[in-house]
This record gives C-alpha cells, sequence and structure tokens, in this order.
C-alpha cells in the first residue's frame, strides 16, 4: 500500500501540479501586495478629499460594517485579472509549448459542433450519432446537421 503511494506521489504531472500551486502561491502575495500598497492608494485617490476610499457609507458615520467599499472591489478586481494573466503567460503558455515539443495537445479548441434537429441544442459534437439531452439520432457529420 506504501508502494503504491509513493508511486503516485512520484509521478511527474503531481511534481509539476505540486509545483505550479507553490509558484502561483508566491505570485499571489506578491500581486496582493502590489495592489494593496500600489492599486488601491490610487483609487482611493480618485475619491479626493479625506475619504479613506472609494464608497460611501450607508448606516451610521463612521461604522465599517456599512461602508460600501467600492475601491476594495476595483482592486481585488485587478488583483484577479493580474493573477490571471500571470498563471496564464507564465504557467499555461510555457506548459502548453512544452507539451506541444512532446506532441501533446493541451488547453485545445472544441471540435467542431452542430445543430440537434430535434430539440436544437447547439452543442453537440459533430462527430456525435446521438443528441446527449434529447437522445434523437443524429444525421452523420457533413450531412448538413450543423
Amino acid at each position: 500500500m506504501l508502494k503504491g503511494f509513493k508511486n503516485f506521489l512520484m509521478r511527474g504531472d503531481v511534481i509539476v501540479i505540486a509545483v505550479g500551486l507553490v509558484i502561483a502561491l508566491a505570485f499571489s502575495t506578491l500581486i496582493k501586495a502590489f495592489t494593496d500598497y500600489v492599486v488601491s492608494p490610487i483609487v482611493a485617490r480618485f475619491q479626493g478629499g479625506g475619504s479613506a476610499g472609494l464608497g460611501w457609507q450607508l448606516g451610521e458615520e463612521g461604522n465599517a460594517a456599512t461602508y460600501l467599499d467600492i475601491g476594495e472591489f476595483i482592486s481585488a478586481l485587478i488583483y484577479f485579472l493580474i493573477f490571471v494573466a500571470v498563471v496564464y503567460f507564465l504557467i499555461v503558455v510555457p506548459y502548453k509549448h512544452y507539451q506541444a515539443r512532446r506532441g501533446v495537445t493541451v488547453f485545445g479548441e472544441p471540435g467542431p459542433l452542430k445543430t440537434c434537429p430535434a430539440c436544437l441544442a447547439e452543442d453537440i459534437p459533430e462527430a456525435a450519432t446521438k443528441c446527449r439531452y434529447c437522445t434523437s439520432q443524429q444525421p452523420p457529420a457533413g450531412a448538413g446537421g450543423g
């Protein structure tokens, strides 16, 4: 039983995923600091005056629980976009390139689709012989079904 567990842990794809997660967490920390200490003050500045942030006080003045902080939401959105871009360009793109050199297609475009003439579902794979929703027989691929 332990031998099987050891073999599972030593598989290449498990190691690649573990390294990717560690790198993603490190980038997450870096990008969080960027948005907290660079983006948030810039967004808060757009409010003007001595305001603590971009937003509105919905309840009692000074009550943080009723402060609608749009600036923090914008900062979180910018954080998310930067994080996803970093993961895509520094992990996904090199991984696709590496796998392509090995002859493996990953994150490829989906195959051609057709429309089911019975239920009008538009996401039936072109090679399908039955509809996944209504189970009706499908015309052969290229017979004008989509």
